[in-house]
């Protein structure tokens, strides 16, 4: 017996502690050295990313979210501190994915669930891969965006495969941290630090205001970011107060009123920083996201259209009685321009045209490389380099993508990968409406986040691209979620130990 005990702790599947403490080691000697030539500042970061990097070694989740945190911060270290790597948050996706794997080859337990959404996902892959059968600049632009899907559909393997309930109040907390720093620092851009680039100047507020971009450097994708946790910190706060309501069976106490509480006050930071943003399109699809979750809130549908129309009258209300602020109103009154299309080859460019006769000429070239190549376009990611040859005469510099994700999906990988790609979010909508009508707690109002987070990105993707600076990351995270909450319904169960999560029961 003690020899075949012997024998089983030699060939123990994971050790997961011995590996960390000797990264430690290696890693705290070489920190030592560089500590001593370091600045106090920089000193805190160097610790903070091998703290992240021994973290990974025992949980990927742990890299996951440090990835997606620093992944944001791209575009500051591109401009802003050229030593530094700019891709410091692929590093930690890089590692997570390979101790992920590495523990289930040594554990020889590789498993992957398949569902509607990993099929989903695999289909609009393969009408990008299709996309490369021609592509117009191959090494530049469409490897690295492609690379860029096949990262997503991994972190959501590995977030889906490996979260369990105890560990998804932590993943969610971190998302909505990362969301509330970028969120601080978009608010002391907007009205505390007093200046700022002069195109992102505010001026209907008066001096000293400017637009709140966080790390993107660009305020339009920084709030689609904003939306998406927004979103996600409101189900939860929603669902945090529902297992108040209503906790898990066997338990004695509960959590979930600081977490509802902290979950509220997270939604007002976020909401401010979205409104500093001053994006029209991010206001849109926020307003189109708390329609969509004031529908799904209600366990029958009935009562979440009533409250839907009373959301729809009840702003409409605020906004004939002036109760609005002027300014706001003021920027959304523009909003009628970008639903109506016209030829803009001749139309006189001015200050209070320019910014929607430039989309409309983006429209226009995507729709012209659709037309050329109908059935698996110009390579994914190849609009930037494809535009010159079907760039309108005023217009003749590309902005990397159509200024309407849908156009830039159909231009860049054709009719195919267009219809891959609606196919792909109808699954996830429905696979979310789904987790909002059968299952409870915690759980349920993350779905119901979820669903909102969707509906603002596919809003505001009528008027941008908001997959840039590393928000894939973010993405694959929140759909590796919904991933987990379906798993646990498939398997009949997992509703139930969801809803636990977060609690601590007492033994009888």
């Amino acid at each position: 017996m003690s020899s075949l005990l012997a024998r089983r702790r030699r060939i123990h599947p994971w050790q997961p502690r011995r590996l960390a403490g000797g990264v430690f080691l290696v890693v705290a000697l070489g920190a030592g050295v560089l500590l001593a030539h370091l600045s106090p500042l920089e000193g805190v970061f160097l610790v903070t990313l091998v703290s992240c990097a021994v973290g990974t070694c025992v949980e990927p989740l742990v890299g996951v979210a440090a990835g997606a945190g620093l992944g944001l911060a791209r575009a500051y270290l591109h401009t802003e501190a050229p030593q530094l790597p700019e891709q410091l948050g692929q590093g930690f996706i890089v590692l997570a994915l390979a101790v992920w794997v590495a523990r289930g080859l040594r554990e020889r337990r590789v498993e992957i669930s398949t569902s509607p959404l990993l099929v989903a996902l695999g289909l609009f892959l393969s009408a990008a891969l299709l996309s490369l059968w021609e592509p117009v600049e191959l090494a530049a632009y469409t490897v690295p965006e492609f690379l860029k899907w096949v990262q997503l559909v991994l972190v959501f393997l590995l977030v889906s495969q490996t979260l369990s309930a105890r560990r998804l109040p932590w993943l969610v907390g971190a998302l909505v941290l990362i969301g509330l720093t970028e969120a601080s620092v978009g608010l002391w851009q907007f009205g505390v630090r007093g200046t700022g680039p002069d195109h992102f100047a505010i001026a209907s507020l008066g001096e000293g205001f400017y637009r709140a971009y966080g790390s993107f450097e660009q305020p339009n994708p920084y709030a689609g970011y904003l939306g998406l946790i927004l979103t996600l910190a409101l189900g939860a706060a929603v669902g945090a107060w529902w297992g108040r309501l209503r906790p898990p069976h066997g338990a004695t106490h509960s959590r979930w009123p600081i977490a509802a509480v902290v979950g509220a006050t997270a939604v007002l930071v976020l909401g401010a920083a979205l409104i500093a943003s001053w994006s029209r399109g991010a206001w849109i699809g926020m307003a189109a996201a708390l329609l969509v979750m004031a529908v799904a809130l209600p366990r029958r549908t009935g009562w979440g259209l009533a409250l839907m129309a009373v959301l729809i009258v009840g702003g409409l209300g605020l906004a004939a009685l002036r109760l609005l602020p002027a300014s706001m109103l003021a920027r959304l009154t523009g909003f009628w321009d970008y639903i109506r299309f016209e030829d803009v080859r001749g139309v006189g460019i001015n200050d209070a045209n320019y910014v929607v006769l430039e989309r409309f000429a983006h429209w226009q070239a995507a729709l012209a490389m659709f037309r050329s190549h109908s059935w698996t376009g110009v390579g994914i990611g190849g609009y930037e380099p494809a535009y010159p040859a079907y760039a309108l005469i005023n217009w003749p510099f590309a902005l990397g993508h159509a200024h309407n994700f849908y156009l830039t999906v159909a231009a860049e990988t054709g009719i195919m990968g267009l219809l891959a790609y609606v196919g792909l979010w109808a699954v996830i909508f429905w696979q979310t409406w789904r987790a909002t009508r059968l299952t409870t707690g915690f759980a349920r109002g993350l779905a119901v986040g979820l669903l909102g987070a969707w509906t603002h990105l596919s809003v505001h993707h009528l008027l941008d691209n908001l997959l840039v600076n590393n928000v894939h990351l973010t993405l694959g995270i929140l759909l590796g979620i919904l991933g987990f909450i379906t798993r646990g319904l498939a398997a009949g169960q997992g509703h139930n130990q969801i809803r636990a999560a977060g609690t601590r029961a007492q033994p009888s």
